[in-house]
């Protein structure tokens, strides 16, 4: 969650900025900090680096958890998790990472650890995860299923 308010605060956003709106800031961010704007030697060039990869990394993750991008991939989040098992799992801070059968991966923010402690106790994760992850929480697909090409 600490990534997503600081990269908001960056962006001068929130929950609701569109796509549009994030990539105008991104523009003019990436304008006023681009590294080849400043001199070698300049002390803000070195610091112009660092922010610009900042800015970049921002920008595509601030997409990813937009409402439209989720919009998009609705269909299919909602198809992975109603019919797809679990492969795999991994929490860090409030971010659990989950590997789904068909190659599909998501990342759910916000997830306090005792709900995690009971999703991993769970002797049914999937169940538990339908009803108190999927659904509430912020996601964003980090690797799409691949899909078999038949000839």
């Amino acid at each position: 969650m600490k990534r997503i308010v600081d990269y908001r605060k960056l962006f001068n956003a929130d929950s609701e900025t569109s796509l549009a709106e994030l990539k105008t800031t991104y523009r003019k961010l990436v304008k006023e900090w681009h590294p080849d704007k400043f001199q070698d030697g300049d002390e803000l060039k070195e610091e112009a680096e660092i922010k610009s990869k900042v800015i970049i990394d921002a920008y595509h993750f601030l997409v990813s958890i937009a409402p439209e991008t989720r919009d998009l991939i609705a269909d299919q989040h909602a198809a992975t998790v109603g019919s797809s098992m679990i492969t795999d799992f991994n929490f860090k801070g409030l971010m659990l990472k989950v590997t789904f059968f068909d190659g599909s991966v998501y990342e759910y923010f916000g997830v306090k650890h005792n709900v995690y402690t009971k999703f991993k106790n769970s002797a049914t994760p999937e169940r538990f995860a339908r009803r108190h992850i999927f659904q509430s929480h912020i996601y964003r697909n980090v690797s799409k299923a691949v899909e078999e090409v038949v000839s």
